[in-house]
C-alpha cells in the first residue's frame, strides 16, 4: 500500500488533498495543528488501517521529524510527500518586520526543507515530494513579500530534489495554484480590489477550486505522473501565464489615483 504524508491537511487544499489520495486507495498521515479539523479528516476518509494524523508545528525543532517517524512507525515506508502547510495575508517588503518575515519562511520553505531531508530516507524509485507553492513564485506578486520569497525558495528546492535524487527513482514537482477559494483566502475575496485582480484577469469562468490543486497533485502522485520531473505545474485558470482583462474590466471607466 502507498504511504503518503499530507501538510496543512485539518482544512483547504490540503484536506482535499488528503481525500484524493485515500480515495486513490493510498494510506494518509495527515499533519496540521487543529486536532478538532484533523479528526474531520480521519472520519472524511473513514478507514482507521489508512488513516493517522499528528498535531504539530512544523516551525518546531522537532516538528517535522514527528511527522515523518509517526508515518514510518505505522506502515513502514513513506511514498509521496505532499508539502502544503502554509499562511497568507502577506505583506509588501517595506511593511514585514523581521518577526514576520521568520514566521513565513519557518512554515513555508524551511519546514518543506526539513521534511523532505527527513523522508528521502524512508523512500524508494517511485516516490515523489511534491510541493505546493503559489502563482506569486512564478510572477512574484503584488504585496507578496515574504510570502513571495517562500513560495520561490520553494520552486528552487524543488527543482534541486528532482536533480539530486531523480536518479535514484524519487520525483519531485511543485503545484502552483493560483487564488483558490479555501477558508484562507475568502476573508481576502471580500476585498473589492483583490477580488477583481482575480476574476477580471483570470481567462475562465470561475476562481479555482480545491478540487482543481488536488486532482493535480494526485496525478502528479499517479503511473501517469511517473515522468514528470523538476517541474511546476501551475492550476490558475490562466491568470499568471496571460495579460487577459474582461470585457467588464475594458469597458469600465478608469478613475485617476
Amino acid at each position: 500500500m502507498q504511504v503518503a504524508i499530507v501538510t496543512g491537511a485539518s482544512s483547504g487544499i490540503g484536506f482535499g488533498c488528503a481525500t484524493k489520495l485515500a480515495e486513490a486507495g493510498m494510506a494518509v498521515l495527515g499533519a496540521g495543528r487543529d486536532e478538532e479539523r484533523l479528526a474531520e479528516l480521519e472520519r472524511a476518509i473513514g478507514d482507521p488501517e489508512r488513516v493517522q494524523t499528528v498535531a504539530a508545528d512544523l516551525t518546531a525543532d522537532d516538528g517535522p521529524s514527528r511527522v515523518v517517524e509517526a508515518a514510518v512507525q505505522r506502515w513502514g515506508h513513506v511514498d509521496f510527500l505532499i508539502n502544503n502547510a502554509g499562511i497568507g495575508s502577506p505583506r509588501p517588503l517595506h511593511e514585514t518586520d523581521d518577526e514576520t518575515l521568520d514566521y513565513f519562511l519557518g512554515i513555508m520553505l524551511r519546514a518543506p526543507f526539513r521534511l523532505a531531508r527527513d523522508v528521502l530516507p524512508h523512500m524508494s524509485s517511485g516516490s515523489a515530494i511534491i510541493n505546493v507553492t503559489s502563482t506569486f513564485a512564478v510572477v512574484g506578486g503584488l504585496r507578496g513579500g515574504a510570502y513571495s520569497a517562500a513560495k520561490g525558495g520553494l520552486t528552487a528546492l524543488t527543482t534541486h530534489i528532482a536533480c539530486q535524487y531523480g536518479a535514484q527513482g524519487i520525483r519531485c514537482n511543485a503545484v502552483a495554484p493560483g487564488v483558490t477559494v479555501t477558508p484562507m483566502v475568502e476573508h481576502r475575496l471580500q476585498n473589492e480590489g483583490f477580488r477583481k485582480m482575480q476574476t477580471e484577469m483570470t481567462p475562465h469562468t470561475r476562481l479555482g477550486r480545491v478540487e482543481d490543486v488536488a486532482s493535480t497533485v494526485a496525478f502528479l502522485c499517479s503511473d501517469g505522473g511517473s515522468f514528470i520531473n523538476g517541474q511546476t505545474i501551475v492550476v490558475d485558470g490562466g491568470w499568471s501565464s496571460t495579460k487577459y482583462l474582461s470585457d467588464h474590466a475594458l469597458t469600465s471607466e478608469w478613475v485617476p489615483r
